[in-house]
């Protein structure tokens, strides 16, 4: 197959497409991502990408079209949004490439979707969407927008129509499936769940060294509304002066609260904030971690999903101490790998008691058991495989 696909990030930002796309590359298909120039985290272009536009990377074509870097303000994201937006179509209908079929993988915003389904038009061919953020559910659970705004009702317009026009849609949380049928009301769209797999696995690197005779719990990932990050503060402040570590790994929204929580709280000792890490390089601290936290706001239909950083959590063979409900919690009492928190401070400080004390055997039971479950059906090799033959199918 010659597959174009399309997402606004990719490497050196760290999402899973770069992953998925150099499998499937690896599996003998041509492949080209049509991508921004990074910026994401960063809050603006990397220079040394100001002036490129066509590289290789690991048997990948990338194409990338210049955007507006992303900085903090609402204002910023919005021209970010909307530059690729407005780039990633100038690009498919001026380029003379043909591809047997589009792959777009639908992160927010959903914008990212307009080139596949203007590259779909004009050549005919097939437009697979792999969902794994829903929209404008998003905007609702991160209080962007309130559901009776017009600007709710104008994304929600906007969404359902790059929806719609999908030939089939990969959905990354099978409660997404109700969603579509529900409340975007497009029940005849195709619809098969394959999740996100995991973005840090495992590494040749040594494992990092925390403190010799502390319990260390690992949280790595965004620093946003959906995560809690503030609730880590508040149950962490019952640890002082205690062998219990919390390691918090990531940068978002949240990044200046959580600085500012530890400070003003003295908890350096039992707090520790890293900033980003490369995620090859974070697979370092995961090894020697004693417990992953992974946390989801039960809010709405984002907070029923299968959150990317516990599939990642899962492929340590690590138990995990998780804040969250829906179809994460579903994949986890499958497993039986985990300790639960309700979704407040107090039931994940009683939470972090419960798994600092546990034995090691008891300990490695649950994170064994939940790397069983990431093998069999979470892998980069397992995702990528099923990704491919639903393009397989839809070309026949």
């Amino acid at each position: 197959m010659k597959i174009l696909m399309i997402c606004q990030f990719y490497y050196p930002e760290n999402f899973v497409i770069t992953k998925i796309a150099e499998k499937i590359a690896s599996f003998g298909h041509d492949v080209t991502v049509l991508t921004g120039k990074p910026n994401y985290g960063y809050g603006y272009i990397l220079p040394e990408y100001k002036d490129v536009s066509h590289e290789v990377i690991n048997n990948v074509k990338v194409e990338r079209v210049n955007l507006k870097p992303r900085e903090q303000t609402r204002k910023s994201i919005i021209k970010n949004y909307l530059s690729f937006w407005k780039a990633s179509k100038k690009w498919v209908r001026k380029t003379k490439e043909k591809f047997d079929i589009v792959y777009s993988m639908s992160l927010s915003p959903v914008t990212i979707l307009a080139a596949g389904n203007v590259y779909k038009k004009k050549h005919k061919v097939p437009h697979v969407v792999h969902c794994v953020d829903l929209w404008p559910e998003s905007v609702l659970v991160t209080h962007a927008v309130k559901k009776k705004s017009l600007t709710y009702k104008l994304l929600y317009k906007w969404s359902r129509s790059l929806y719609k026009k999908a030939d089939e849609v990969l959905i990354g949380s099978p409660s997404f499936e109700t969603y579509f049928n529900d409340v975007l009301k497009l029940p005849s769209i195709p619809k098969v769940f394959i999740p996100q797999p995991s973005l840090v696995e495992e590494s040749d690197l040594e494992p990092y060294q925390y403190e010799k005779d502390t319990f260390n719990i690992l949280y790595c990932g965004n620093l946003g509304t959906i995560q809690q990050i503030p609730m880590i503060v508040d149950a962490m402040k019952a640890f002082k002066g205690t062998n219990v570590k919390f390691h918090v790994i990531g940068m978002g929204p949240l990044s200046q609260t959580l600085e500012k929580g530890i400070k003003d709280n003295h908890l350096e000792d039992n707090l520790k904030y890293y900033g980003p890490i490369p995620a090859y390089k974070a697979s370092a601290y995961f090894k020697s971690a004693d417990a992953l936290y992974v946390s989801l706001k039960d809010e709405g239909y984002v907070g029923k999903t299968i959150p990317n950083k516990l599939v990642m959590s899962m492929a340590f063979k690590k138990p995990i101490l998780a804040m969250l409900n829906g179809d994460g919690k579903d994949i986890l009492k499958a497993a039986d790998g985990a300790v639960y928190s309700e979704q407040n401070a107090s039931s994940l400080t009683e939470a972090i008691k419960t798994i600092s004390s546990m034995s090691k055997e008891d300990l490695s039971r649950l994170g064994n058991n939940n790397y069983q479950y990431y093998k069999n059906n979470l892998t980069v090799e397992t995702v990528s495989r099923k990704i491919e033959q639903e393009l397989l199918n839809k070309i026949s």
